[in-house]
């Protein structure tokens, strides 16, 4: 996988969020394959008040070739909107599964990833992304 940005105001570099409205929160999702069994990995969700129009989800390094975190940036519209419906066009997809899960699908030229998040997870990142000092790291 490899980083994308379908927002403009976003960019694939630069993780620090020197802003003063910043908020992370660490979740656990599932990576989705042919094997009946799941993969459980945690997961970074980023906003930065700078990218207001912007979400992050980061993966862990150990699951990149290159040995280092792997970013996609893209539009927080997108992930909201994913959560009702089927949306994206482009190297994000995301839909509902389900009342309680949501599936995003990462495309890059290296392949497809499928991956499952707790909507109630998402959801709660994105009230936070709203709250106006939401400069807090919560974990799961």
């Amino acid at each position: 996988m490899s980083a994308t940005a379908e927002n403009p105001a976003a960019t694939a570099t630069g993780t620090a969020m020197a802003t003063a409205t910043a908020v992370e929160e660490r979740v656990r999702a599932r990576v989705i394959t042919d094997d009946p069994l799941y993969r459980t990995i945690p997961v970074a969700l980023r906003f930065a008040g700078d990218e207001p129009l912007a979400v992050r989800i980061v993966f862990p390094a150990g699951l990149s070739p290159e040995g280092t975190d792997n970013e996609w940036v893209f539009p927080r519209a997108l992930l909201e909107a994913g959560l009702q419906a089927p949306t994206g066009t482009g190297d994000v997809r995301i839909w509902p599964c389900g009342r309680v899960q949501a599936v995003v699908e990462f495309h890059s030229p290296e392949g497809v990833a499928v991956v499952q998040f707790d909507i109630a997870a998402l959801r709660r990142f994105l009230r936070r992304t709203y709250a106006p000092a939401a400069a807090v790291t919560r974990r799961a």
